[in-house]
């Protein structure tokens, strides 16, 4: 049985995993399972989903994340700025993949800005920009225009060459691979998605799947690779503390799997 850990809201929690052997993709290789931890809202907000696993628990956070206030495309660039401040310099935001902190005016669409990153890319369900998944903060993050553009609309795996001012991200034809720092925040990203959109409120019903290249079906790989990541890479004091910031002044719904990132493999 997994021992109990007790996680403050602002700290990260160190997990134990097994050796990684860094870009090498091999099915011998397997993560241990993330410790389970306890948080502030278990008594709350989790009440309903705390004891449960597989599909009763899957259900159950679909159900909770689902109450959930909606923002407009426009109104996450002000969101972002906050979610993703960074904590040394608040006039910056700190961006996805490449980890660089850069000036929280310089949003837009220009060499040099920061535009807002579909972690899981819109195509994939063609839900566009439109209020619903395509706003949905827990999965947007400010990102370098350039480098959102190599991302496009890859599917997740491991392996690639090095992206240009990347942070150590890599790209091939058909999947992204963050930096060694984003990549459980990626993971987390993609599969608080997959049970936050479950086809019951006009959109496409997302879930994670073994391939790359989706294209435009509703589906985001690779998942062995996801749960890899989430193991890897455990939630960060940044990013709990974006989820508080989208629980608190925006959405007031909350990722949980940064809460509690055991739930990945008790459900996948």
């Amino acid at each position: 049985m997994l021992a109990t850990r007790i996680r403050p809201r602002w700290k990260s929690v160190a997990l134990t995993t097994a050796a990684v052997l860094v870009g090498l993709a091999t099915p011998a290789l397997t993560a241990a399972p993330a410790a389970a931890t306890t948080t502030a809202y278990d008594d709350t907000y989790y009440a309903d989903a705390i004891g449960k696993s597989g599909t009763a628990l899957k259900d159950s956070l679909h159900t909770i994340i689902s109450d959930q206030t909606k923002i407009s495309y426009s109104a996450v660039w002000n969101a972002l700025k906050a979610a993703d401040q960074d904590p040394n310099n608040s006039s910056n935001v700190i961006l996805l993949y490449s980890g660089a902190s850069r000036s929280k005016s310089l949003n837009g669409g220009d060499v040099g800005d920061w535009n807002r990153e579909h972690t899981w890319a819109k195509s994939h369900g063609d839900f566009g920009e439109g209020t619903g998944p395509g706003t949905d903060l827990h999965h947007l993050r400010a990102c370098d225009v350039t480098i959102n553009s190599t991302r496009g609309n890859l599917d997740f795996d491991n392996g690639g060459s090095t992206v240009t001012n990347g942070g150590g991200s890599l790209v091939d034809s058909d999947s992204f691979q963050p930096r060694a720092a984003d990549k459980g925040d990626v993971a987390r990203m993609i599969l608080y998605m997959a049970v936050r959109y479950e086809g019951d409120d006009g959109f496409a019903d997302l879930e994670p799947n073994e391939k790359v290249g989706n294209g435009s079906n509703p589906f985001m790989g690779k998942l062995a690779i996801l749960k890899q990541w989430n193991e890897q890479d455990p939630p960060s004091a940044f990013e709990e503390r974006r989820n508080q910031v989208i629980y608190d002044t925006y959405q007031h719904n909350r990722n949980p799997f940064i809460d509690h990132p055991e739930w990945v493999e008790a459900i996948w």
